[in-house]
């Protein structure tokens, strides 16, 4: 039976249980000085990921880090399924033009609707019909193509995520924040990113989830949850970026904090993990697990693993100690 315990036939069987979470017992059963040792290396992982994914984007927009920071934003506001659409929307309507309409609220809202093209699929009431005079107005000020309302997911969203509500919510906080990448900057907690993007809608959205169609009267700011997801995914990750771009440890530094100042996820990768006992304490942790699960469980790279590699040896060891 030796041939069953060399190291490639032990991760063959690692590889064959990945799709299980095979490695989640042994994960959950160990102490937590050593599961913190694997969760900071695949935190660490994550971010200098997602970094580069940054620094691709800051590319993109001429070396812009405003400009850089506004696409993620945006990026990061809706849900996965319209990430690229939203991305779009950000080449669309460029930060500058959004600066330069500050001043006036309603333009800025009509900018990233109008260019968004979902008014065109929805009825048109007074303000609806408000919002297309001003956007034929400032697409010929900017030239701003719109897109096709085809683009977006629209389909089995929730109201809280319509694209359109999201738009309004974004352009009510690009209207009130001044500096946004020093506000993002200076954010410490989930809670500090929480009031910072606490700016209400324009008062039309107060009885419309989508336009023409009236709802109960709710304020439509942007929830707990979905701070938590923009701490996580947008405010953490930029502090990161920018700091390790500027070299300044302070600022990585507070990105890791924010992340393990912040709720863990709760999804579709993080639930499975949970059921076997691994259970994340914070954002840092779940992202670790997230990372655990993408760039490892997914495509069976057990002997890559820190995990995998941890079993492995155990498994190695105690063959030793019994021979």
């Amino acid at each position: 039976m030796a041939h069953d315990t060399t190291p490639e036939a032990i991760y063959e069987k690692l590889r064959a249980g990945a799709s299980t979470l095979a490695c989640a017992g042994y994960l959950a059963s160990m102490d937590a000085l050593h599961r913190s040792e694997i969760y900071n290396a695949l935190g660490y992982e994550r971010l200098s990921r997602k970094n580069r994914d940054i620094r691709r984007f800051y590319e993109e927009c001429g070396n812009d880090w405003p400009q850089t920071t506004y696409l993620m934003l945006l990026r990061t506001i809706g849900t996965p399924e319209n990430k690229e659409p939203f991305t779009t929307l950000a080449r669309t309507v460029p930060y500058a033009a959004i600066l330069r309409e500050r001043l006036a609220p309603q333009n800025i809202e009509a900018m990233l609707i109008g260019a968004s093209g979902l008014l065109e699929i929805y009825p048109h009431d007074e303000y609806i019909l408000s919002l297309w005079r001003n956007f034929e107005y400032l697409s010929a000020k900017y030239g701003i193509v719109p897109m096709r309302a085809s683009a977006w997911r629209l389909q089995r969203i929730r109201p809280n995520n319509f694209p359109i509500l999201r738009l309004s919510q974004i352009a009510s906080f690009l209207a009130s924040t001044r500096e946004v990448m020093d506000r993002l900057f200076a954010c410490r907690s989930g809670r500090d990113v929480y009031e910072l993007f606490s700016a209400e809608t324009s008062p039309y959205w107060l009885k419309h989830y989508i336009p023409g169609m009236e709802s109960p009267a709710v304020t439509k700011r942007i929830g707990h949850m979905k701070c938590n997801l923009l701490a996580i995914n947008l405010v953490a990750q930029m502090q990161f970026a920018y700091g390790s771009y500027i070299e300044r440890e302070a600022l990585r530094t507070s990105a890791l904090s924010l992340l393990e100042n912040t709720d863990a996820e709760d999804n579709s990768i993080i639930r499975p993990w949970r059921q076997h006992g691994v259970t994340p304490q914070s954002a840092f942790d779940s992202q670790a697990l997230l990372q655990l699960s993408n760039e490892y469980c997914r495509r069976r790279r057990c002997s890559e693993c820190p995990v995998g590699r941890r079993i492995a040896l155990r498994l190695m060891q105690a063959v030793q100690t019994a021979e």
